[in-house]
């Protein structure tokens, strides 16, 4: 059965006695009616009632019996075949408490005497439907359960499919390097090869570095706060050579988050973001600060620039849509993203501590 669980007490114990409860009526019922068709004087309320106290009585203490061994025994656990004999033993046990019981509440109802185990006649026909009834049940539980077994493997595979989807999509914007990023950067690199070849093979290196980081951690959503800021010195090295002595850079961190896990890539598209639109047109004095706090069981980071303000109506660019794409992708609404332009202009990204 692969580890499958028949299940005869779903909704709970009381749900499960009303349903067999209304069952045992009808199956009392129809045994009523069964007998009209042979015996016609059979068919008084005396009778009818008899049968349907008699199919109650049977009917919950199988349900119970099988209910209560089932929560001990599955196919899986005990073995396909013990499993079956075990149910129709207690099937059989249920029965015989079943019929003794109502022969009992007879005798004390109507005031005959009560004699144990002597109703063979009544075992035998009652036998007889119990073990058909039974094994319809028995199928009945078996196919619910193959196919909660299937809807399940499908839910797996749909879960699988959206992972797989979620983590193609994160690649994809682990990939993309902004083109005007890279494009500033080629052509310091280019103005500098005559000015100062050093200075130039230096932000040659760092480039090459910023591009392996990326290529080289591609199946990887996270990274430790240490590694994403050294990848972000990377970056910053490479725009100081073009910004030069216009903007101050400032990062900071406690030590103590420094191997806390966050989504890798979180920072560089948000400061890129800061110096392409913000401190563009800064010709001095001007300020990016980075910085790393913990709130709680969040972190929490913000970036600063005293650069333009952002618009009231702002349309997100590569670097924050990426941004905010791979915050939904990994945490769904279990994030922060704000945009702030008062007390000091920053943005804050705000995820769980882990």
């Amino acid at each position: 059965m692969n580890g499958k669980r028949l299940s005869f007490k779903e909704g709970g114990w009381l749900r499960t006695n009303l349903k067999y409860t209304a069952i045992a009526i009808i199956i009392g019922a129809i045994i009523s009616l069964f007998n009209a068709l042979f015996n016609a004087n059979s068919f008084t309320a005396k009778n009818v009632m008899l049968n349907i106290l008699f199919s109650l009585f049977i009917t919950l203490s199988i349900t119970n019996i099988v209910s209560f061994v089932q929560r001990c025994f599955t196919p899986s656990g005990s073995g396909f075949w013990k499993f079956i004999i075990l149910f129709y033993t207690c099937n059989l046990i249920g029965l015989t408490i079943g019929i003794e019981t109502s022969y009992l509440l007879v005798s004390l109802i109507f005031d005959v005497k009560y004699q144990f185990l002597d109703h063979s006649i009544d075992y035998k026909f009652t036998t007889f439907i119990t073990l058909i009834i039974g094994t319809l049940i028995l199928l009945f539980e078996f196919q619910k359960s193959n196919a909660a077994a299937l809807l399940k493997a499908k839910e797996m595979d749909l879960i699988k499919l959206n992972q797989l989807k979620t983590q193609v999509e994160l690649q994809a914007l682990q990939a993309k390097i902004n083109p005007h990023f890279l494009y500033n950067a080629l052509n310091s690199i280019v103005s500098l090869i005559h000015e100062d070849p050093d200075k130039a093979e230096d932000m040659t290196m760092k480039l090459s570095k910023l591009f392996r980081y990326s290529i080289n951690t591609m199946q990887e959503n996270f990274c430790t706060i240490k590694e994403e800021i050294e990848i972000l010195n990377t970056y910053l090295a490479i725009e100081k050579v073009r910004f030069g002595d216009r903007i101050n850079f400032d990062i900071n961190y406690p030590p103590a988050l420094e191997y806390k896990q966050i989504p890798r890539f979180l920072l560089q598209p948000m400061v890129e973001n800061a110096l392409k639109h913000g401190l563009k047109d800064v010709h001095g004095n001007g300020i990016l600060e980075v910085s790393v706090k913990q709130n709680g069981d969040k972190i929490e980071f913000y970036i600063y620039d005293n650069g333009h303000p952002f618009p009231i109506e702002l349309a997100a660019g590569y670097g924050m849509q990426s941004t905010l794409d791979k915050l939904q992708l990994l945490y769904k609404e279990d994030y922060d993203f704000q945009l702030n332009n008062t007390p000091q202009k920053h943005i804050k990204i705000s995820v769980p501590l882990t």
